[in-house]
Formats: structure tokens, C-alpha cells, sequence
């Protein structure tokens, strides 16, 4: 006990030392901003930020520092707004095929911090009070990371893959489990793959009555048959949603099959019914692109975040994942880039969030940052993609007027890249600094500090 007190009694210290800009004002000088709206980037701006708000945005030729300001020549560098991510996890896969999953409550909150996340919603938990203590020491400056939203989840029927899930016998269950996480504090809730109609019907009315909002990685449950009960958000897109596959039973999750979904016409009138229906019911929808990359490049920064036996699981497992699995990665990914774009054009509000689970591919962080890439890659601007990533998150939350913009009067939540993203949406991997309530975290010393704990703590 003596042990754990001196440690939270040094905490608040341990933190300072990863803090590279702080005073009462600062200014950023030339710097080209992507400031979240979606609006093309804007060259050699000055941001100035003043008692942890975002003071002034404008041009440098036209703006001086304030007097007495800290500033901070960004020559070379780009701000984008602090990545509000809406799939998150403390939890990663333990490898070698084990469905359990370890909690990373240590690693990473300072993974996402450092990759730019400044507000993560986690879109589920398996060790829920965890999250939440998480959270409170965050709040309270003992530990480092994002502002974290606390989903409690999952709501799942019989059949789940992880025994660290509970499943629900009945509506009543349902219920019962809301309000029971929603008393400790979680502010939203997640339905999962088994869950039938009676049980998330019921775990909706119970969140909405809490002023309390449900999301969904579903499977059992088609999205318009979850849009008509009052789901809030849906999670992954469309590469989920059982109800287009031939043979689909009510309340059973089937078998989505590569053939099947390569035969989707995204164009065609059910698909965009379902659109349409998404659109006019207000759901929101999570992009997770980059957990569905199964097969990508495997970067030096993600060897340095695995501990060496979770490397060495993970490496063992890539090696032996047949060339009709990988086939059916890109599969997902390309038919998923078709339906967001569709989705959006239509009208519908588009997220985004790293979901760091899947194979072991996506880590916290660096997925979101994967996730900008993939959603150019797939059709949109990189100020289109950076604004999914933000404003988006932040507009579904109520909290677009605080943050996601990079905007006078908005919390300083900001991103320096080194590097152009606006020209090279890869140099989005290069974070240097990122300011949170207006304190400037060193990201590379963030990660250093982590460097081999992914798959321990």
C-alpha cells in the first residue's frame, strides 16, 4: 500500500517531464493549419493560444505574436485539430489464438496522446471499472492521455467469442446492464454481434432515458432494423451488417462471405435504402478502415511498441494467414471506402476511430492516423478525412463548440506535424507536438516512454 501511494504522489511530476510547451501564451508562427471544417489547408498561418483556448488563427504576415508570448517558429510543420477518436480500446489481443484480451490501461492512453488523439471515446471495454479509474487519474492529472468518453459493453447475446463478455439472457438483462454502468459513470454503450431485437430494444430506451446514446458492432441485428429501434451510431460501416447476406434469419448473425460482399452493389436500391434510412434516422457511422487491414506494411514504430513475444506472436500468425484471407482484407476495405463515400454524399455523418483488436494490426493511435490515409486512399480530400477524424467525432458528441476546429475560442487541442499532410497525408505518422488544453506534449518521448509494452501493459 505505502508503494502505491508514493507512486500516485509522483505521478503528477513523472507527467510534467513529457511536457515540451507550456505558458499562459503561445504562438504557433508559420505553420499550414487544416483546420477541421473541411476547408482547404491554409499556409503560413499563426495559431495563438491563451490560457489553454485557442486565442487567434490568421495568416503570419498580417498577425504578430502577442507580447510576451512563447513562440514557437513551426516552419515545415502542419496543425491539424486533436484527433477526437470514436473507436477506442484499452484492450489488445493476447495472441497465439487465446480470445482473451489484455488491458493496456498503462501504454495506451500515452499512445493515443502521442499519435495526436486528444478526446477517445472507447467504443466498448472488457475491463470497464478499469477504463473508468482511467479516466479519473487522467482527469486528475496522475496518468497521461486523451480526454477518454467511457463506453460500457459489450451487450451481447450467446455466442460470443471472448469469454470476458457477458451475455444476456433477455430484454430485462438488457436493461439491467445499462443501468448499472451507467450509475458508475459510463456515458454510452455498445451492442454487439448477437444481440437480438428485443435486447437492444430494450438497451436503447434504458440509455435514452439517461440522455445516454448506443452504438452497435452488429451483425444479428440488420442496421435498419437497428435504426428503426433508435440506435445512435453504428460501428465499422457496412462490411458488418449481416441483413444483405442470402439466407439472413431474424436475430441470427450470419455468415458474411467474401463472395457475398464482393457481389454488393453499393449503387444498387437496397444499399442505398439502407442510406437512406441511416441519413433520416441520424445514425451516425464509425470508419475503422485500418483494423480490416490485415496485411499491410509492417513499420519499424510498430515493432518498437510490441513487447518482443507479442511481436514474435503476431509475425507467426501474419505468416500463416492464407492468400484468400488477405484477399478478403482488401475486399472490406475497398467495398467499405466505396459505402462511406456513398454515405457521406448522402448526407450522413462519418467518424472515425482505430479499434485496435482485429489480428494484432491496429495499435492504438497509429490506427487513427491509418485510418486518414485509407479514407484518402478511398476518395476523400486529406481536409475531408482530417474533418471525419475531428469536427465529426466532436459534432456527434455535442461538443463541437470546445473542440475538433481549429478556431478562436475552441480548447487548444492541436497536432504539429513535421511535414506537409495537406500535400502528403503520410507525413500525418510524423506527430511531433501535441497540445492538450493548451499544454504541448513531447509525442516522441510519449512513445519512447512506451517503447515494448504493447501485449504486456
Amino acid at each position: 500500500m505505502r508503494l502505491l501511494i508514493s507512486w500516485l504522489l509522483a505521478a503528477v511530476p513523472l507527467c510534467a517531464q513529457f511536457v515540451r510547451v507550456s505558458a499562459e501564451q503561445v504562438a504557433l508562427t508559420h505553420v499550414t493549419v487544416i483546420d477541421g471544417t473541411g476547408a482547404a489547408a491554409g499556409s503560413d498561418q499563426t495559431v495563438v493560444i491563451r490560457n489553454g483556448l485557442i486565442s487567434a488563427v490568421g495568416p503570419s504576415a498580417t498577425m504578430q505574436p502577442p507580447a510576451g508570448a512563447l513562440v514557437v517558429d513551426l516552419h515545415g510543420h502542419t496543425v491539424i485539430p486533436g484527433l477526437v477518436g470514436m473507436h477506442e480500446h484499452l484492450f489488445y489481443p493476447s495472441g497465439r489464438g487465446v480470445p482473451i484480451y489484455v488491458e493496456h490501461a498503462f501504454s495506451f492512453p500515452r499512445m493515443y496522446l502521442a499519435s495526436g488523439v486528444t478526446t477517445a471515446r472507447t467504443a466498448g471495454g472488457l475491463e470497464v471499472q478499469t477504463d473508468l479509474t482511467v479516466k479519473k487519474w487522467i482527469d486528475e492529472g496522475k496518468y497521461l492521455g486523451p480526454e477518454m468518453l467511457i463506453t460500457a459493453g459489450y451487450l451481447e447475446g450467446p455466442g460470443t467469442f471472448t469469454p470476458q463478455m457477458l451475455e444476456l439472457r433477455d430484454a430485462a438483462d438488457a436493461k439491467a446492464f445499462v443501468d448499472y454502468w451507467a450509475g458508475l459513470g459510463a456515458t454510452s454503450f455498445k451492442a454487439y454481434m448477437h444481440i437480438t431485437r428485443a435486447e437492444l430494444s430494450a438497451a436503447i430506451q434504458a440509455a435514452h432515458a439517461r440522455g445516454l446514446k448506443v452504438t452497435g458492432h452488429l451483425c444479428s441485428v440488420g442496421f435498419r432494423e437497428a435504426a428503426e429501434l433508435g440506435i445512435d451510431n453504428l460501428e465499422h460501416g457496412l462490411i458488418v451488417d449481416g441483413e444483405f447476406t442470402p439466407g439472413k434469419k431474424a436475430d441470427e448473425c450470419p455468415n458474411v462471405t467474401a463472395a457475398s460482399l464482393q457481389s454488393l452493389d453499393i449503387a444498387g436500391p437496397e444499399v442505398r435504402a439502407t442510406i437512406r434510412e441511416l441519413v433520416a434516422k441520424k445514425v451516425a457511422v464509425t470508419s475503422t478502415l485500418a483494423v480490416f487491414e490485415s496485411a499491410g506494411v509492417v513499420q519499424q514504430r510498430f515493432r518498437d511498441a510490441l513487447s518482443p513475444q507479442t511481436l514474435a506472436d503476431y509475425l507467426a500468425a501474419r505468416e500463416k494467414m492464407s492468400a484468400a484471407a488477405k484477399a478478403f482484407s482488401l475486399v472490406r476495405i475497398q467495398k467499405e471506402q466505396e459505402f462511406e463515400r456513398a454515405f457521406v454524399k448522402a448526407g450522413g455523418l462519418l467518424m472515425a476511430g482505430a479499434d485496435p483488436t482485429g489480428n494484432g494490426s491496429a495499435l492504438a493511435g497509429f490506427a487513427d492516423q491509418r485510418n486518414i490515409e485509407l479514407l484518402v486512399a478511398g476518395g476523400f480530400s486529406v481536409p475531408e478525412a482530417v474533418q471525419i477524424a475531428t469536427l465529426n467525432g466532436a459534432k456527434f458528441l455535442g461538443l463541437e463548440s470546445k473542440i475538433g476546429s481549429v478556431t478562436a475560442g475552441r480548447q487548444a487541442d492541436l497536432v504539429v506535424v513535421e511535414g506537409d499532410v495537406a500535400a502528403r497525408v503520410s507525413d500525418i505518422e510524423n506527430v511531433r507536438i501535441v497540445f492538450k488544453k493548451g499544454v504541448g506534449y513531447d509525442a516522441v518521448k510519449l512513445l519512447e516512454s512506451v517503447r515494448g509494452m504493447v501485449g504486456l501493459h
